[in-house]
């Protein structure tokens, strides 16, 4: 869902940017107030700091490439967080920005009610194609490697929450040109060999039901559709699916469950009433039931290790995305996603891993988000089993 109103004019002129802030009148009064002292205080430091300290804001080696990729703005933020106005201040100027002008910061946006996103899913960036083929191109060398071990690849790619919650996006505005990025990521896989399953079609299947609405990830219910569509292609390539596993799965109470977009928008130490609108969510604890051990090896644990291996990011350890993979198999499956790993950062720590060193497994499930696809390469792109 697309929609011409400018977000700055929602964030000051929507009316439910007060009713989504939680507070009353006389508090947001008060962090006006507030937010009006602090950014007098602010510029006072700054001036404090380029006159007295000789602080520079503006890193050197500007350029046009490096403002359009953000690189510029973080290290103008890593600059301005050495100037007098200690850290707990910049904790305070976000809360009270939020409650004066429902302001969530650089990192996260507001779409209908309820629903929070990240910003960096809505960035078109620089040479992002050219970034999508590198990483492209890795993959398939990864799977070379593995493959002259005797291990299989399946690489899962997780879709934007903007991608499937888009009729949440209200007055947000996701590019035209993301459109097709899984679609092209995918074809360059497939085009190499290399196995992959889009899992956008499973997370559109139980939508609107697919994601937390203050949080980057999917629910218990995305990630289970989410599950079933990799244990398919798992089956479908007939890799030996042991040793069994079974779950117990105990219903928890319902709850309010803290999103990390909350955190990520530096709100979440703010009084409960004053943030955005907790997510009240049903989760469920998966508890491993214990084989019967078949030979003296399984007593003393030396056999029948999980035969696949998930690797990626906080994806994989969020919402029983593992233990739904495993009950879906009736197979172990180890779980060594890293949060924020981004594209590499969980496969480097993997592969060098005693685990990976010497127990490898016999196919290795790399999940990647979308949102990794195309953003600038970093030292984590260079992966190598």
């Amino acid at each position: 869902m697309t929609a011409s109103t400018n977000e700055t004019q929602m964030l000051s002129d929507d009316p439910r940017t007060i009713a989504a802030a939680g507070a009353s009148e006389p508090a947001r009064r008060t962090a006006g107030i507030g937010l009006a002292v602090f950014m007098a205080a602010a510029v006072a430091s700054l001036a404090w700091g380029e006159a007295v300290e000789r602080v520079e804001l503006l890193p050197p080696g500007i350029t046009v490439p490096r403002v359009l990729d953000g690189t510029v703005s973080g290290q103008i933020s890593e600059r301005l967080a050495r100037l007098p106005l200690p850290g707990e201040a910049a904790r305070l100027q976000r809360g009270l920005g939020w409650l004066a002008l429902g302001d969530l910061g650089p990192q996260v946006r507001r779409g209908c009610p309820g629903w929070l996103f990240l910003r960096s899913e809505l960035q078109v960036h620089r040479d992002g194609e050219a970034h999508a083929r590198a990483r492209a191109q890795t993959v398939a060398q990864v799977r070379q490697a593995l493959a002259a071990r005797g291990i299989g690849l399946l690489v899962a790619v997780v879709p934007d929450k903007t991608r499937i919650e888009a009729e949440h996006l209200c007055g947000l505005e996701r590019p035209a040109a993301l459109a097709s990025r899984v679609a092209g990521w995918t074809a360059l896989l497939a085009a190499q060999g290399v196995p992959v399953v889009d899992l956008a079609p499973a997370l559109r299947a139980v939508r609107p039901d697919a994601f937390l609405r203050t949080d980057t990830h999917w629910n218990e219910t995305g990630a289970g559709a989410a599950a079933r569509a990799v244990a398919e292609r798992i089956r479908a390539a007939g890799t030996a699916l042991e040793p069994p596993a079974r779950y117990e799965v105990k219903p928890r109470p319902p709850g309010p469950r803290p999103g990390d977009l909350v955190r990520l928008a530096g709100l979440d130490w703010l009084p409960l009433a004053w943030q955005p609108e907790p997510e009240v969510v049903q989760e469920h604890d998966y508890v491993a039931q214990a084989a019967a051990a078949e030979s003296a090896d399984d007593l003393f644990g030396d056999a029948k290790l999980p035969a696949i291996a998930v690797i990626g990011t906080s994806y994989t350890r969020t919402s029983n995305f593992v233990p739904q993979l495993a009950q879906e198999l009736g197979a172990a499956v180890g779980n060594f996603g890293r949060d924020g790993g981004e594209f590499g950062g969980g496969a480097r720590a993997y592969f060098s891993s005693p685990a990976y060193r010497q127990t490898p497994p016999r196919l290795i499930v790399w999940e990647i988000p979308e949102r990794d696809l195309q953003s600038p390469i970093t030292e984590n792109d260079t992966v190598q089993p």
